[in-house]
């Protein structure tokens, strides 16, 4: 298991263990942290599982594909760096303690 942590818009913090080969959006899902849409169930076909990667991790986190690039440019206030689909984050051992930061809201 990896510790996830998801800090809502308002500073609350969630720590959730989640299975390797899940994804961060599951984990949340399936743990009830609020401001993770996933609105798609995890096809990359809509932007409701926007996070901010916190800088700590941008680089440690795989890289984005094409089609995660796309979709990202209907969420609510994209930042180049540091968005993400949680949905495309696969966890993995060396994502232990990972942090992503949940915008205001979700579209």
């Amino acid at each position: 298991m990896a510790k996830i942590i998801y800090i809502e818009h308002n500073g609350t913090r969630h720590e959730v263990e989640v299975k390797p080969g899940a994804t961060v959006m599951e984990g949340a899902r399936d743990n009830g942290v609020p401001g993770i849409d996933a609105d798609c169930g995890g096809a990359c076909a809509c932007s409701t599982c926007h996070v901010y990667v916190d800088p700590a991790w941008v680089d440690r986190v795989p890289a984005k594909d094409s089609m995660e690039e796309d979709m990202l440019d209907f969420a609510w206030k994209p930042d180049p760096v540091t968005s993400r689909l949680t949905c495309q984050i696969k966890v993995t051992p060396d994502l232990d303690g990972l942090v992503v930061h949940i915008p205001e809201k979700q579209i």
